[in-house]
């Protein structure tokens, strides 16, 4: 089996090739860099079943493979806000081509789309049903809408050429390997407080997320990867739900309890509520997250704790 990971360089990219090659498939690895990190993929280049190609899938590559794992894309606010048009390229052009390819050679496709498809709901949990309240012109569009299109894309391919598609909407995921630059709000907090700075909230932090551990994340795509379910599903975890303001206090307990807390303005277009119903994924494919947030902040600071030592 041959597998294709697009973005394999990023935080998740990074896991889910470990995994794959844990269990003996072949991984081809292809990646811009725009955001991910080379030294993230390169730990692998001397194993046989791995390959690594630095390549913009905005252009059209032809590769014989089995299964395509789409997760090329900036995914936080702080990059692809300094990349708009990059990130709508990928969502688009990316996806796009990387259609084509499973179109090809009859291969499995999965995209990871996000949370951030449903907009702000206010202060209902978002189920695969609902569909979402964007603003198309705001400055966080290039990666809603870019996911909407993406995933608009994946099912006309299905629709018309029998594509055989799978998409994951992701919600919020931590954990080791993120960079110290990520610029989501766990490694932000992490990083701030092991650097003994104030952390900074943006809002007043009554905004609440659901976290999910990047382990957790994995075990959702090989599911999914591997059942017969077309369409949409959620995976997060709905079981933590927590006010941001309430995870800096408990990052800083953790690490050291002296710090302050600083507040700026909130960022244009930032969701009040981020919860995802896992109904269809519990019952579909048999998932749900295992890993809780004490447990996994505690494995996230370890990280940290090493990359700043």
């Amino acid at each position: 089996m041959i597998n294709l990971v697009s973005g394999g360089a990023g935080f998740i990219g990074r896991h889910l090739i470990e995994k794959l090659l844990n269990l003996n498939e072949r991984v081809i690895c292809i990646d811009n860099f725009s955001s991910g990190s080379k030294v993230n993929a390169e730990k692998w280049v001397s194993n046989p079943h791995f390959d690594l190609l630095e390549h913009d899938i905005t252009e059209y590559i032809d590769l014989k493979i089995d299964r395509i794992w789409h997760l090329a894309c900036p995914a936080s606010p702080y990059h692809y806000q300094k990349q708009p048009i990059l990130t709508s390229k990928i969502n688009f052009l990316g996806t796009y081509n990387l259609l084509k390819l499973a179109d090809k050679y009859n291969a499995r496709f999965l995209f990871t789309s996000s949370s951030e498809i449903y907009g702000d709901s206010g202060n209902e949990e978002q189920n695969e049903n609902f569909y979402g309240y964007l603003n198309p012109v705001g400055k966080r569009s290039c990666y809603g809408e870019g996911k909407r299109i993406a995933e608009s894309l994946c099912f006309d391919f299905y629709r018309h050429n029998n594509t055989d598609i799978r998409v994951a909407r992701l919600f919020n995921v931590y954990g080791p390997n993120m960079s110290r630059n990520d610029g989501r709000v766990i490694s932000n907090f992490i990083c701030q407080a092991l650097q003994g700075k104030e952390i900074n909230i943006y809002g007043d932090g009554s905004q609440t997320r659901s976290f999910c551990y990047v382990s957790d994340i994995i075990s959702g795509l090989l599911k999914l990867m591997n059942s017969s379910y077309i369409d949409p599903i959620n995976l997060g975890n709905p079981y933590q739900e927590i006010c941001i303001k309430k995870l800096a206090k408990l990052i800083i307990n953790k690490i050291d309890p002296s710090l302050d807390l600083k507040f700026s303005s909130l960022p244009e277009g930032d969701p009040k509520m981020r919860k995802p119903n896992i109904l269809n994924a519990k019952k579909f494919i048999n998932w749900e997250p295992l890993i809780n947030l004490n447990s996994g902040l505690e494995y996230t600071i370890n990280y940290f704790k090493n990359v700043f030592e």
